[in-house]
């Protein structure tokens, strides 16, 4: 950091960084761009901004407005000061019911705004597919519209006035003016009055009013962010008699940060939709068949008419989470129409589908017709959000490009220009991914493209620019909702014609002469395919070690799958469980964003033999919780904790290994170690000062409980007793997992106790430990020993009706997830085998209940009220759903699932001295406050050891395994 700006630092009441980790984080968004910024800065108020603002004049440089970072044209992206007020402008100032406004600070998210709403029965409409990280000023600034356009239009109609700093640090306030008012903002003699003058001169000339009334796109394509909305000013009064009253709001939406630096938006509202509703997920051989369809669809007024195509479609399969969320799709469809209709009555709304559905047949379109109600309907709309996540799954250095993505054209023409476009693409031999907002004329079109390569790169030139000519061609908009950016800048004279242009850019010059807000977007745009994040790195690293198998690409190609659409930005409101560090302090450097970010740009550029021998990779993987919330929640299905485990193996190889992360990746082999002592080293960590001392030397909080060693382990308990004849046909293998064995020795009691009531006969082999602590601490080539034991051990033996199961999910799971992706080649058919019969004892449990295995009679009836937290992983792998339908199980149990996710505690990082004030705001997110809350009879029910330690530490409340519920529940104990 030069001395200008420590200077600056100091002067700030905000921070400022200007090291190499902070402007790696912030060289890019969720665009193909990359340009390293100067600095960082996070303001606290308006009167840093000013100071930011004199700075930037003072010392020529420029100012670039960031809220999540998610704009996907490069408008963030730049080689100023990246000015992020996502941490700081995030209050709501003010909500008026009665007049059905509110006002906001720029970092406002947009679904926490409406959760604020809820209470007066009041709602922000549009909606982004990013609406739960998406904050205000970023849809402002990109004039953000969302699936429900056709019924709330875009920003700029429910934005009534704009309080922003312009280029000089004074304050204005942009709103609807009367003639007379806006006669007096010409009269002032500051910069304010410079721009209204300006602007009145420029829409006031008959030529250029003629010009703007023939280039501009036509009206009927209501998606329109070509350039600078003058076109829209121009029909305001007094330019237009008898319109709206003239507002530079108009002119702010859209300007991605240019002209002035937003403060405060005031924000009209609509009341809550209360009528009923109903989707018709209508299911077409063809892309050209879905959007005649949508005509026909279009006719009866739905609120919403979605397109996702066979390409996005097939993505959804191989996510988690999404997977879940196919339950209406039928068949292989070519593209689906998820259409939403409302009315007064629930019965009136399945008529008018009933007519559109008929419609539709009779012209021959569509060949399966679900109808979803309820709770599913957030499913759907869930996989049609997932959509640009998605698409970055594609193994390898091919993906779907943001380039030609944000069309709009009339509705009327969307047929007729999707088949001239895909003829266009076709004799370049490139196809496109096609979704989205089919009711309004625009589809997020994406060709397939390798911009690591010269011929890739020159293809993303060639389409951009013949796309250009087409969406012309149609008078459509180049930019319907993502803005020109970096990325569209450069044909905005095409779509406008040179004159317009001209006059963007002296509007860009009246209210910026020195250039310092946001340059090099919309107007002076550089080359569209310059600064791109791949066109510096020759050559690039074909082969990058890792223990850790990638299906089908290696360690970086897989950080690549983050396209930077920041679903890991949402926050404990959200629900979900990725990413807690990110949650708790709402850093961009604490997001798996930003470890995606900084592995791609460190194993893609750094110089050394180790890639990965980087402190700005280390301190960005410091507070990964391992949590595999993103393996599940991720659309790109970017694991995390297998990147940091990988990472930390090629760390050791080059500084060594911390004697910590030793002790306690080896824990199993300590523990046995100290378990013919177990009552002289229980004494030790519970005496005051000898247990003090202990928790210093491993670097442990000292507010922290070790875990008591049992006077005799699980698998000596068993090994003692008798073998329980089966009354049922399957058998499990019981894997004594080094947690269990060891320190939960009780709970697993109750569970081998429990299966045996039930009538399964367990078995016990002795074998490895399950290597979760070696796999989390990095000792990856340990773990593949290990991992390849247990499935030379365990696969010949679970054959026709013999299941693995076992207490501890991170253990367990350890056969599903990373062993698959550990052992040697040989091993896989057998791993991936095993996997599929090692289960959770709940899962086990669910299964067999489901199958009718053993009925309700087999527990008793009395209530019982139970908060649920599920464990992470089960929770990455689909299964808190099942465990809360076992445990409402027996009759008059009830289950309400807490929305947490992770506790905090994640297996030693809570423990970690560095570590133990995050672990416990992450706690205090959502599960604390939910368990202060309940009652005294209400049971706490966590699966997880570490979740129970957090529990019972954090809150000194007692939290409960599920077979502990479910074996006091039986009528007769075995």
């Amino acid at each position: 950091m030069n001395e200008q700006l420590r200077s600056l630092e100091v002067e700030l009441a905000g921070e400022l960084h200007g090291d190499a980790k902070m402007r790696i984080l912030y060289a890019t968004d969720a665009s193909a761009y990359r340009e390293l910024p100067l600095a960082v800065a996070f303001p606290k108020d308006v009167q840093d901004l000013q100071l930011l603002i004199a700075f930037a004049r003072k010392e020529g440089v420029s100012l670039i407005p960031r809220a999540a970072g998610t704009s996907l044209a490069g408008q963030v992206v730049g080689k100023g000061i990246v000015v992020d007020v996502s941490r700081h402008f995030t209050a709501i100032q003010e909500i008026n019911s009665a007049e059905k406004w509110v006002r906001v600070q720029p970092g406002v998210i947009r679904d926490e705004l409406n959760l604020a709403l809820q209470p007066v029965g009041l709602y922000f409409g549009p909606e982004t597919s990013t609406a739960n990280r998406a904050m205000i000023g970023g849809m402002v600034g990109n004039n953000s519209c969302g699936s429900n356009s056709l019924v709330y239009g875009s920003t700029r109609e429910h934005t009534l006035e704009i309080e922003a700093l312009l280029s000089d640090g004074s304050a204005v306030t942009f709103k609807a003016l009367s003639f007379d008012d806006f006669c007096d903002k010409c009269s002032l003699t500051s910069l304010e009055g410079d721009i209204y003058r300006h602007m009145r001169s420029l829409l006031g000339d008959y030529s250029n009013q003629e010009e703007i009334r023939r280039q501009y796109p036509k009206k009927e394509v209501t998606r329109r962010n070509t350039g600078y909305a003058i076109d829209l000013l121009l029909a305001s009064d007094p330019f237009t008699a008898g319109a709206d009253p003239f507002n530079f709001c108009k002119l702010i939406c859209g300007s991605e940060g240019t002209l002035a630096f937003i403060t405060s938006v005031k924000l009209q509202l609509v009341e809550v939709p209360q009528q009923p509703s109903v989707l018709l997920c209508a299911h077409f051989k063809t892309v050209d068949e879905a959007l005649l369809a949508n005509l026909v669809a279009l006719q009866y007024k739905p609120l919403v008419s979605e397109l996702m195509d066979s390409y996005i479609l097939d993505c959804t399969k191989n996510n988690l989470e999404q997977r879940e969320n196919r339950f209406f799709v039928q068949g292989e469809p070519g593209a689906i129409l998820v259409l939403e209709y409302a009315d007064d009555r629930l019965e009136a709304v399945y008529e008018k589908i009933d007519v559109v559905e008929k419609a539709m047949r009779q012209q021959g379109l569509g060949y399966h017709f679900p109808k979803v109600t309820g709770s599913d309907k957030k499913r759907v709309w869930n996989l049609r959000k997932a959509g640009l996540g998605l698409l970055s799954n594609t193994p390898g250095d091919e993906k779907p490009v943001a380039v030609i993505e944000d069309t709009a054209v009339a509705v009327d023409d969307l047929p007729a220009y999707i088949a001239e476009f895909n003829r266009i693409l076709s004799a370049h031999g490139l196809y496109s991914v096609h979704y989205a907002h089919a009711a309004t004329g625009e589809l997020h079109l994406r060709p397939i493209l390798n911009l690591k390569t010269e011929e890739g790169r020159s293809q993303f030139r060639l389409v951009a620019t013949e796309i250009a000519k087409l969406v012309k061609k149609y008078r459509g908009s180049l930019s319907g909702e993502h803005g020109d950016g970096r990325l569209r800048g450069e044909f905005i004279p095409l779509m406008i014609g040179q004159h317009n242009y001209g006059l963007l850019q002296s509007i860009k010059k009246q209210w910026d002469p020195q250039g310092i807000f946001n340059p090099g977007k919309i107007v002076d745009t550089a080359a569209m395919d310059s600064f791109l994040r791949y066109d510096q790195v020759k050559p690039f690293r074909q082969e990058i070690p890792s223990v850790f198998r990638y299906a089908g690409q290696h360690i970086l190609q897989h950080a690549e799958q983050c396209n930077g659409s920041g679903d890991c930005r949402k926050t404990e409101l959200s629900g979900g469980t990725m990413c807690p560090s990110y949650m708790a302090t709402r850093r961009e450097e604490d997001t798996t964003r930003a470890r995606a970010n900084i592995l791609r740009e460190m194993l893609s550029r750094s110089e050394k033999a180790n890639p990965f021998d980087h402190q700005e990779i280390k301190e960005v993987m410091d507070l990964c919780l391992s949590c595999k919330g993103c393996k599940a929640e991720c659309p790109s299905s970017v694991d995390m904790a297998k990147l940091k485990a990988d990472f930390q193996q090629a760390y050791y190889d080059a500084n060594g290994v911390p004697m910590r992360n030793w002790l306690i990746g080896h824990v199993d082999r300590m523990t046995r170690l100290v378990a013919p002592v177990s009552g002289l080293y229980n004494w030790a960590i519970a005496h005051p000062f000898f247990g003090r001392q202990v928790k210093q030397f491993l670097g442990f909080a000292p507010q922290r409980t070790l875990p008591a060693i049992a006077k005799q382990s699980l698998y000596a308990w068993f090994s003692k007793r008798r073998q329980q004849p089966a009354t049922q046909q399957k058998q499990v293998y019981f894997f004594f997992d080094e947690f269990t064995n060891h320190h939960e020795v009780e709970i697993g009691k109750k569970a081998i106790l429990l299966l045996e009531a039930l009538g399964y006969g367990v078995l016990a082999v002795k074998h490895p430990a399950s290597g979760r602590a070696l796999i989390s601490k990095g000792f990856l080539r340990e773990a593949k020993e290990l991992a390849n034991e247990q499935v030379a051990l365990f696969a010949p033996l679970l054959q026709d009706d013999h299941y693995l199961v076992g207490v501890e999910p991170s253990a367990i799971l350890s056969f599903r997830d990373e062993y698959v992706d550990l052992v040697d080649e040989e091993h896989i058919g057998d791993a991936k085998s095993l996997a599929r019969r090692a289960l959770t004892i709940e899962e086990f449990l669910y299964q067999e209940q489901a199958a009718g295995a053993f009925t309700v009679d087999c527990f008793h009836e009395e209530p019982k009220h139970m908060l649920l937290h599920a464990h992470c992983q089960q929770k990455a792998w689909g299964l808190q759903d099942k465990l809360a339908a076992l445990l409402r199980f027996p009759k008059n149990y009830t289950v309400e699932v807490v929305p947490s996710g992770c506790c905090g505690m994640a297996g030693s990082f809570g423990y970690e001295q560095e570590h133990y004030a995050l672990s416990q705001q992450i706690g205090e997110l959502v599960l604390f406050p939910k368990l202060r809350q309940k009652s005294e009879s209400t049971v706490v029910v966590a699966p997880g050891t570490s979740c129970r330690q957090q529990i019972k530490e954090g809150l000194a409340q007692q939290a409960l395994h599920p077979v502990e519920i479910l074996f006091a529940a039986l009528k007769a104990k075995g």
